[in-house]
């Protein structure tokens, strides 16, 4: 494998250059998002704007735009159009994420189906597709059609297979890497390689920006699995131990059945088959977490995947831009928000 960068070094301030780069672009995209999700209905307008305003860092757009900018892209709107394309299908998703998680809060703010409901939560982000479709549609490029309708189906299709495997405690690691290739990094991949095809780049370089994306999602997914075992909430806006409450099984629990001994992979059965699990089941398999350093061994796998993406981007030429997207692969392992 090629570079290992410095995981500790300005991780977060390489979102923030990135986001300060193309702030301009980025209010645009949001700008368009809102003139977008206009309704005659007051309450989509009142949900919509309640969830895409309760925070969010952006990331898949501002990796769009970053993309083709890297690329050459300098004619109209067009990266900004489908940014926010990319932008409504992560929040759509979010939104049917909810719903299905029984979530009260996403970034320390209340849902929008603990405030409204799931029928409502549901059909607002159906709304929310239906405006990134038409998006698509009217930018008329069939490739990019093809590849953001075809991610539409993989994220579905991801978050099936993590239903289909809820509570497994024996979930291998491969299944556990599938899931989370079709739930998250395929829209990261899909995010960086529409910023290449809108700019004409050659299949060399819409390939490199496909594995950049899609190794950054998979680190960006793991590390924000393990936050679930050592995360505050204060900062991240994430429950801790939500994703165990909800009995999904991610790289630390199949890291414990990995290294535990029968009795303790029994135990990690037992508990992940019950219907709701206690704050005491929650202590008891975070010292399995510490006993065999599972958030350690998690966050290591995702390094693998970070340098994998920073190293996709060596066909480039030297440049700001190349330096701006490999500085943010570390942002996924080390932020603080």
């Amino acid at each position: 494998m090629g570079s290992v960068i410095p995981l500790k070094k300005s991780a977060n301030s390489a979102y923030l250059e990135l986001k300060n780069l193309l702030g301009n672009k980025l209010q645009k995209v949001e700008d368009l998002i809102e003139q977008r999700l206009k309704s005659e209905v007051d309450l989509i307008e009142k949900m919509s704007d309640h969830h895409l305003k309760s925070g969010g860092k952006r990331l898949r757009a501002l990796l769009t735009l970053e993309s083709a900018k890297l690329t050459g892209y300098k004619e109209d709107n067009r990266d900004i159009n489908l940014a926010a394309c990319v932008e409504l299908i992560h929040s759509a998703t979010l939104l049917h994420d909810d719903v299905i998680d029984e979530s009260s809060l996403r970034r320390g703010v209340k849902t929008t189906n603990s405030i409204w409901g799931n029928q409502s939560s549901i059909l607002v982000g159906d709304y929310l597709l239906s405006r990134c479709f038409e998006i698509m549609v009217q930018d008329g490029d069939l490739e990019v059609l093809q590849l953001l309708s075809s991610t539409s189906a993989k994220i579905a299709q991801g978050e099936v297979l993590q239903l289909q495997h809820k509570g497994e405690a024996d979930l291998l690691e491969e299944t556990y890497i599938d899931i989370i290739n079709l739930k998250t990094a395929a829209l990261f991949s899909a995010a960086t390689k529409t910023g290449a095809c809108i700019s004409g780049s050659i299949d060399k370089e819409k390939k490199a920006l496909d594995s950049y994306g899609r190794n950054l999602g998979l680190a960006f997914q793991i590390a924000d699995d393990a936050l679930d075992y050592y995360a505050k909430e204060k900062f991240f806006g994430k429950q801790i131990g939500k994703d165990f409450y909800e009995g999904k099984v991610t790289l630390p629990l199949i890291t414990i059945f990995q290294k535990g001994n029968e009795e303790e992979k029994e135990f990690l059965t037992e508990i992940m088959k019950k219907e709701k699990r206690t704050e005491e089941d929650f202590s008891e398999t975070l010292a399995l977490i510490n006993k065999y350093k599972a958030v350690e061994t998690s966050l290591k796998k995702a390094e693998y995947f970070v340098n994998v993406s920073y190293d996709a981007l060596a066909i480039f030429s030297d440049s700001e831009d190349k330096r701006i997207l490999q500085s943010l692969t570390s942002f996924s392992l080390n932020r603080s928000y």
